[in-house]
């Protein structure tokens, strides 16, 4: 089992960037297919990006497609999404999500953070 725990979410204005940080306990860390979700007030939870275990596979939902980096450091048990030109309607909690099985890369995953609330101001 590993655990995460969400860090550098904030405010910040539209346009701007913001880096979010998951941190995991566990020293098998890169046995785990890691993503991150969101979900803002009102509405499902919904995929954000997916990275695969060596870090060599992503995949990004389309709202978010040239924007956002997902990306990891498997030496530092720690995975990464760097947000560029945000805009309002990227506000909601990010929460990173991980696996050590197989599936989807939007779903199937086995293991959540607490959530980092990220607010984009117009």
């Amino acid at each position: 089992q590993v655990q995460l725990v969400e860090s550098g979410g904030g405010l910040v204005q539209a346009g701007g960037s913001l880096r979010l940080s998951c941190a995991a306990s566990g020293r098998t860390f890169n046995d785990y297919t890691v993503g991150w979700f969101r979900q803002a007030p009102g509405k499902d939870r919904e995929f954000v990006a997916y990275i695969s275990r060596g870090g060599s596979t992503t995949y990004y939902a389309d709202s978010v497609k040239g924007r956002f980096t997902i990306s990891r450091d498997n030496a530092k048990n720690t995975m990464y999404l760097q947000m560029n030109s945000l805009k309002p309607e990227d506000t909601a909690i990010y929460y990173c999500a991980a696996r050590d099985g197989l599936g989807a890369p939007t779903s199937d995953y086995d293991y959540w953070g607490q959530g980092t609330q990220v607010t984009v101001s117009s």
